[in-house]
């Protein structure tokens, strides 16, 4: 698939109706930004746009593309299979953004949590020092599923492999958390006391 040669296909349309990028994009329901870059071959329309277009300009979506006229008027079958296939898309696209909406509120309340405990907690008198770590856990996992559903939003991931990395990214998310756990909590007093004292020693 040519980007370039569909964008100038698409530019050649718009200009062929005597509309500006700006007409076009109130269309659409989408910014003058998103038209330029369609033309210019740096994105492509979503599918469900490429179907409207293709109404709107009266040709066949397999015409937009290829980026040229070859095709007689699309046949009903065939545009109703794809505007099918378009809802499916916009369905599926919504799900993956509630995800990234929810992991990205997760994150936030993390971040509010582990700041409050920082500031709060010298006057409480109790000890909370294990939380800002299940915070930072908590927190990892949030950020784990937001990158996963970015990438796979942007179709450089199929969704069972982006299930099978979230599991294993999050498994080593877990342990280095817990072993950074442990060395903070075990081993650097540890360290800490032992250099101090080859200190004072000396």
């Amino acid at each position: 698939m040519d980007q370039i040669k569909i964008g100038a296909f698409l530019r050649d349309l718009r200009k062929e109706h005597d509309l500006s990028q700006e007409q076009l994009a109130e269309r659409f329901n989408v910014s003058s930004r998103s038209v330029s870059r369609w033309e210019n071959g740096n994105t492509m329309p979503d599918i469900s746009i490429m179907i409207e277009l293709a109404d709107f300009y009266d040709i066949d979506i397999r015409d937009l593309l290829r980026g040229e006229r070859k095709s007689e008027k699309m046949e009903e079958n065939l545009k109703e299979t794809l505007v099918m296939v378009a809802d499916y898309t916009e369905a599926e696209k919504a799900k993956i953004l509630n995800k990234v909406y929810v992991c990205g509120q997760g994150m936030l309340i993390c971040s509010i949590v582990s700041m409050l405990i920082f500031f709060i907690n010298p006057y409480l008198g109790y000890n909370l020092a294990l939380t800002p770590f299940l915070l930072i856990l908590a927190g990892g996992i949030f950020a784990i599923n937001t990158v996963m559903a970015g990438l796979q939003l942007k179709g450089r991931m199929s969704k069972d492999r982006n299930k099978k990395l979230i599991k294993i990214s999050i498994i080593i998310w877990v342990v280095l958390t817990v072993l950074i756990l442990i060395f903070v909590t075990f081993i650097l007093p540890t360290i800490l006391v032992y250099s101090l004292g080859l200190g004072g020693g000396a």
